[in-house]
C-alpha cells in the first residue's frame, strides 16, 4: 500500500495539507494574465530540489547525496538552499510546489518524455504540433513568446509566435567544467592551469548574470510586462541530466533558476501580480543515488509554480511516499498527477481557454484527465 497523504502528514507532524481543491473568489481571468513556462530539460531531481524531510526512507535512499542543508516550508518538505528566493516567495505565498507529477509518458527516454510534454497527448510523436501553440489559437489573436535558439515543438503550430533568442555564450558550459575537474585534479601537471582556468569562468549566479537561463527569464520578462506584451511564454534550459557528481552540478543549475525567477520576477513589475510561472521537466530521477555521485532517470518528478497569481506558501499534489512497495518498479518515486492537469486549471482558470477547447484542440484526448483545482490566488 502507498504511503498516503494522511499517514504522511501525521508521521512527518505536519499540519498542513497537500491541496488538491479549489481556492474560494477566484475571479474571471482577464485580458492581462500572464503565463511563461520553462522546460528544464535532462529531468530535474526533484528529490533533491524539494527534500521530502518527513519521509523516513529519504535518508536511506539518498545517504550522502541529500543537501546537508534546506530551506524549511512545511515541516514536511523543505528546498534546496540554492533556491533563496524561491523561498522568499513560498513565505509571500507565491510560491507552488507540485510533488510527485510527471507528463502522461511513464518511460525514461529524455527525447521521448520531452516530446510528449510538448505535444500535449498522451504518447511521445502524439501530435506535430505543441500544446503551447494550440493554446494560443483557442485564445484567437494572443500572442506567445518562444525565447530559444529554436522554436521547440510545445510552441509550433497554427499560432504565431514571436521568437528572441539568447546570444550564444562566451563562456564554457559550467556543467563541462565541473566534469572535467577531477581529471584534471588528478595531472599534476595540468591541475594549477585548469584551476585558473575556472577561476575565470565563474560568474556569480547570485548576481543574476550568471548562466542563459537568468538571461532567457530577463529577456522574456521585458517583452511580457508590456500592456500588449505577449499573454504567453516559453523558456527552455539544458543540461538537468545529473548523472554523476549532482550536488555540485545542481547547486549551479538551482542558483541559475532562482536567479532566473529574480529575475523575471523584477522585470514583471506590476505584471507579476497577474503572473503564473510554471517550471516543468520531463522526468524524475530514481529515489536511490547511483554509484558516481549522481541519479538516473526516473519517473515522478516535481513542478514549481511562481508568481502573484498562484496561491502558494504550501504543498500541492498527491504524496505517494518512498518506501520500498511504494517506489514504481522499485525504482522511482511514483507519479499520482499527470501534468496535464496542472496546466489545464492554469490555461483554463488564468487565460481563460474554454473548457471544450481544452479537452479536444490544446490537450486532445484528455477528457479523462480531471483539472488541479486550487493552484490559483483569488483576485
Amino acid at each position: 500500500m502507498h504511503l498516503t497523504r494522511r499517514r504522511f502528514l501525521a508521521a512527518s507532524g505536519a499540519a498542513t495539507l497537500l491541496s488538491l481543491w479549489s481556492g474560494p473568489g477566484l475571479a474571471a481571468p482577464s485580458a492581462h494574465t500572464r503565463l511563461l513556462v520553462v522546460l528544464l530539460r535532462g529531468a530535474l531531481d526533484g528529490l533533491h530540489a524539494l527534500v521530502p524531510q518527513g519521509d523516513a526512507d529519504y535518508a536511506r535512499l539518498r545517504g550522502a547525496l541529500a543537501p546537508q542543508q534546506t530551506l524549511a516550508l512545511d515541516g514536511s518538505f523543505a528546498l534546496h538552499p540554492a533556491l533563496g528566493f524561491a523561498h522568499e516567495l513560498y513565505a509571500r505565498q507565491q510560491w507552488l510546489p507540485v510533488v510527485a507529477v510527471a507528463p502522461p509518458y511513464r518511460q525514461r527516454s529524455h527525447f521521448e518524455a520531452q516530446d510528449c510534454l510538448e505535444n500535449g497527448t498522451a504518447r511521445p510523436s502524439g501530435a506535430s504540433s505543441g500544446w503551447l501553440n494550440r493554446c494560443a489559437a483557442a485564445l484567437h489573436g494572443v500572442e506567445a513568446l518562444s525565447v530559444s535558439a529554436v522554436t521547440p515543438l510545445i510552441m509550433r503550430g497554427p499560432a504565431a509566435v514571436a521568437g528572441w533568442s539568447p546570444p550564444l555564450p562566451s563562456a564554457v558550459n559550467p556543467i563541462l567544467l565541473q566534469r572535467l575537474q577531477p581529471l584534471y585534479a588528478a595531472d599534476a601537471q595540468l591541475a594549477a592551469g585548469f584551476a585558473r582556468a575556472l577561476r575565470s569562468q565563474d560568474v556569480p549566479v547570485e548576481s543574476g548574470k550568471g548562466g542563459q537561463l537568468p538571461q532567457a527569464m530577463r529577456a522574456a520578462a521585458s517583452f511580457m510586462a508590456k500592456d500588449d506584451g505577449p499573454r504567453i511564454g516559453f523558456v527552455e534550459d539544458s543540461g538537468w541530466d545529473t548523472h554523476g557528481n549532482q550536488a555540485a552540478v545542481l547547486q549551479r543549475k538551482l542558483a541559475e533558476l532562482d536567479a532566473g525567477l529574480r529575475a523575471f520576477h523584477d522585470g514583471a513589475g506590476a505584471s507579476w501580480e497577474r503572473s503564473v510561472v510554471a517550471v516543468v521537466t520531463e522526468f524524475g530521477r530514481t529515489a536511490a543515488v547511483n554509484g558516481t555521485g549522481g541519479t538516473d532517470h526516473g519517473t515522478g518528478g516535481v513542478a514549481f509554480l511562481a508568481g502573484g497569481a498562484v496561491r502558494g506558501g504550501r504543498i500541492a499534489g498527491d504524496w505517494p511516499g518512498l518506501a520500498p512497495r511504494a517506489l514504481n518498479e522499485g525504482r522511482d518515486l511514483r507519479a499520482t498527477t499527470d501534468l496535464r492537469s496542472v496546466f489545464k486549471h492554469l490555461l483554463g482558470a488564468h487565460l481563460g481557454v474554454p473548457e471544450a477547447a481544452l479537452e479536444t484542440q490544446v490537450f486532445p484526448g484528455s477528457a479523462g484527465v480531471r483539472a488541479m483545482e486550487g493552484l490559483l490566488a483569488s483576485r
